[in-house]
């Protein structure tokens, strides 16, 4: 009755529905630690490793901080340009990560398996070994249906363009957001060999609202890509 749009609605509720899951894990376990990757528990002879990505975010604007529906409401109409041109930008480049993940493995020695339908984690029973850095997940089902030893794993959760706010009002300029990351599961044991987190920004330079294309901003979404993957591949070379 207030006509609020639909997705201001769908991001609300997203936005209710993620931090109650954010408190609910929080409560009941601490956050995964970065593990590094050593690379001769992965490179192998006897070592099937399978590579896999998540389905990868649509493009869009976000504004986290904006918390109330007329608050999100007020954000999009604020930037509903933005976001028009936000939505189409491609996301090739970001896919591509997964390949260039197998190439390097291949070029390392690494008997690789390419997993080719993207991993859906949600998809996945829940874990309940007590092991340190096991995943909340259980991988282990893959081992045999994929004949694979460990596993790979891309994750792209959000990507596109972040202004933050504070309930009406914004808190900073607009910046280009790749944030996810990478690891590695032993099969045998659900254990990761390797997790690192990913979270890249990046400032226009310059201006930023320059509507209808945006320039600074989406040289600024194009940049952040490709920070991301040389982030991602680097403990790969």
């Amino acid at each position: 009755m207030f006509g609020f749009s639909k997705n201001s609605a769908s991001r609300l509720l997203s936005a209710i529905t993620l931090t109650l899951g954010a408190l609910l894990v929080g409560c009941a376990s601490k956050p995964q630690l970065p593990v590094a990757l050593e690379q001769q528990n992965l490179i192998k002879p006897n070592v099937r490793v399978g590579v896999a990505m998540v389905p990868v975010p649509e493009v869009n604007t976000h504004f986290p901080g904006a918390g109330c529906l007329l608050c999100i409401a007020a954000a999009e109409l604020n930037h509903s340009s933005l976001t028009s041109h936000v939505k189409t930008l491609p996301t090739s480049d970001v896919s591509a990560i997964k390949s260039q993940v197998v190439a390097l493995l291949k070029k390392k020695g690494a008997t690789v398996v390419v997993l080719n339908e993207p991993l859906k984690l949600d998809s996945l029973p829940d874990f309940s070994g007590s092991e340190a850095n096991a995943s909340r997940k259980d991988f282990r089902s893959l081992a045999a249906r994929h004949q694979i030893d460990k596993l790979v794993v891309i994750e792209v959760g959000m990507l596109g363009i972040l202004r933050e706010y504070s309930a009406y009002f914004p808190t900073s300029d607009p910046k280009a957001i790749v944030s996810g990351g990478a690891f590695v599961v032993n099969l045998n044991n659900n254990v990761y060999e390797w997790f690192m987190p990913l979270d890249v920004r990046k400032a226009a330079e310059g201006p930023w609202d320059e509507g209808p294309k945006f320039p600074g901003l989406t040289n600024a979404y194009y940049q952040s890509i490709e920070e991301a993957k040389d982030r991602l591949t680097a403990p790969l070379r």
